[in-house]
């Protein structure tokens, strides 16, 4: 079989062998991807006499696909794509050549990627940004490599936000990238940014923003500020003024890179806090990971604390905040991050002639949800909110985004070298937007209504409406596995789980039955979503291998936003655990909202 799109839908049902017990082999009958009585049916209803010409798949895509700006000069082009097929021996489409333009990559459920639709003329703080936490690490917090790669890879896949951790070097005369009082090998600062530069715009021409972690002597960060300027040039932005009143949109600074940091202060002073919460925390997951991160271990244990090298610690005590900086350095900040003095209500004050970035930990975030639900809300309507995973996450996995999202959190900061449910999730939203990396914000999120009150995400809304998904058919893992990567004596048995993750009310899981035996599954099983939050939602799909033991098979898998989902019949690709997309696995499914 060739890659999907290209497959022979034609083919004459085959036989595969499976060998049992050296005693005798098991034959199993191979169903060819071929048009389900769905798919016939369609294309009954849009040809005669069973071709379909350039006018009758205009009229599909405009009815059935819901294409309203479809044009005659699309179909054309859909046309031409498959006339150098041996069975497109005509000018018109007959079932087979319809079939492969429905599985081929031209019937995306997504708007063409890199093509940008969302107003990007708003302050910053109206979107949410695709953003990294540690993006240097290329494993466990504890002790993987530091490098540029992940933070090119991160790069490639249309991330905004990066975070570099500065500290000084083994020598004190340079600056090294690293997770602090760990194992983690550095990398230099200066290899990081010749990276960021090359790569930063080659997936979206919108802004990159780097979070420095600064645990810098005034000496260094003299250093930092000459290495900025001299890579980035002239895509580096910054103000003259020492604040800013609102954040300038994310059009305004097209291909250029920006610098957000907090007063080193600050960071001894969170350090202190954090140390003997999340000590216990580690010292219990870290005997998960590799066995040269005992060392850490043991120091947690001994000391109740991870290690700070003194001198780092004695000069944070001296900068109280960036007025101490070096000028040179202190000019380059651009968002000014840090929590102001108190508890969380003057953590969220919004000042009506200053914007700021606030930090918070997802426990922090839980935490402050319960309570101050509507003021995160209010803040993030001027203001940036970034999150970041808890410090016991030495597996570099993830949380769930969507409590950061629901309250309006721009950067909802993701270990991008991980995998699972949570990070397809983020991969899933922002797919939106031609992959720019910015998603404007629903606008119940940014509204005051006239008796200045904000969105409460705590309150339960109305269905606005219900988006209706049939699971036809898939194919393409024949192509890509192994015969025997399922199972060692029959083909797969395949099904699929497919849902909403979004607002609380609208998430649900269901699936699909299990097709024994066969590499092109047909189920065309429906389920109905009904969505009180559709900007938010996302349709999770996962394909599963059935095994007796429960022990079931990863078989692909995606997220797709729902704001942006295409109705009508679409080929929809899986991708691996990683979130890299196969070659040829795709399903075929339909979208309607009802």
């Amino acid at each position: 079989m060739t890659e999907p799109g290209q497959e022979e839908t034609t083919a004459p049902k085959v036989k595969q062998a499976f060998k049992v017990c050296f005693c005798f082999r098991r034959m199993f009958k191979l169903r060819a991807a071929e048009p389900t009585a769905e798919i016939r049916q369609v294309f009954e209803r849009y040809s005669k006499n069973g071709s379909m010409s350039i006018d009758d798949l205009h009229e599909f895509l405009l009815e059935f696909q819901n294409e309203p700006n479809a044009t005659k000069e699309n179909a054309q082009a859909i046309f031409d794509s498959f006339k150098h097929l041996s069975i497109f021996q005509r000018k018109d489409f007959h079932l087979e050549a319809f079939f492969r333009y429905l599985f081929s990559d031209l019937n995306s459920p997504l708007p063409p990627s890199r093509e940008v639709h969302h107003d990007m003329n708003a302050p910053l703080a109206h979107y949410f940004i695709y953003t990294g936490h540690n993006s240097y690490l290329t494993g466990n917090q504890l002790s993987s490599d530091c490098s540029v790669d992940p933070i090119i890879k991160a790069l490639r896949r249309g991330v905004r936000g990066i975070e570099l951790d500065l500290w000084p070097n083994s020598a004190r005369d340079d600056v090294d990238v690293y997770h602090g009082g760990t194992l983690t090998t550095p990398v230099e600062l200066i290899k990081c940014l010749r990276a960021i530069k090359e790569n930063a715009f080659h997936a979206s021409d919108y802004p990159v923003i780097i979070t420095f972690e600064d645990h810098l002597t005034r000496a260094l960060q003299a250093k930092v500020a000459k290495m900025v300027t001299t890579v980035f040039e002239d895509y580096l932005y910054y103000t003259k003024s020492d604040h800013l009143e609102t954040f300038p949109s994310p059009e305004s600074l097209k291909k250029r890179i920006i610098i957000s940091t907090k007063p080193p202060k600050e960071y001894l002073d969170d350090q202190k806090t954090k140390e003997k919460e999340i000590a216990l925390e580690r010292a219990k997951e870290s005997a998960k990971l590799k066995s040269d991160s005992t060392k850490i271990i043991k120091e947690i244990k001994k000391n109740g604390k991870i290690d700070v090298p003194d001198e780092g610690a004695k000069e944070y005590h001296e900068d109280e905040d960036l007025r101490d900086a070096v000028p040179e350095y202190r000019h380059l900040i651009t968002v000014h991050a840090g929590k102001l003095k108190g508890g969380l209500t003057n953590w969220l004050m919004v000042d009506p002639h200053k914007v700021r970035r606030l930090s918070l930990s997802e426990q922090e975030l839980e935490s402050a949800v319960r309570t101050h639900s509507t003021a995160i809300v209010r803040f993030t309507q001027r203001n940036l909110l970034r999150i970041y995973p808890k410090g016991s996450r030495l597996d570099s996995s993830n949380y769930n985004p969507l409590i950061g999202w629901m309250h309006g959190a721009q950067m909802v900061a993701f270990n991008m070298q991980g995998y699972g449910k949570f990070l397809w999730m983020m991969h899933g939203m922002f797919r939106a937007n031609g992959g720019s990396g910015y998603v404007k914000k629903p606008e119940f999120l940014l509204n005051i209504s006239p008796k200045n009150e904000v969105f409460d995400p705590n309150r339960t809304l109305p269905i606005r409406k219900t988006l209706k998904v049939t699971v036809h058919m898939g194919d393409g893992w024949h192509s890509d596995f192994d015969t025997r990567h399922f199972d060692l004596f029959s083909p797969p048995d395949f099904y699929t789980k497919v849902g909403i993750v979004g607002a609380k009310a609208d998430s649900v899981m269901r699936k699909t039955r299990v097709i024994g035996d066969q590499w092109v599954p047909i189920w065309n099983e429906t389920f109905e979503f009904p969505l009180s939050v559709p900007e938010l939602a996302l349709l999770r799909i996962k394909v599963l291998e059935y095994d007796p033991s429960g022990r079931n098979d990863f078989a692909g898998q995606t997220c797709l936003p729902v704001s942006e989902l295409k109705s009508g019949i679409r080929a929809v690709p899986l991708h691996n655990h990683r979130g890299e997309q196969y070659k040829s696995v795709k399903l075929l499914m339909c979208f309607q909202f009802v």
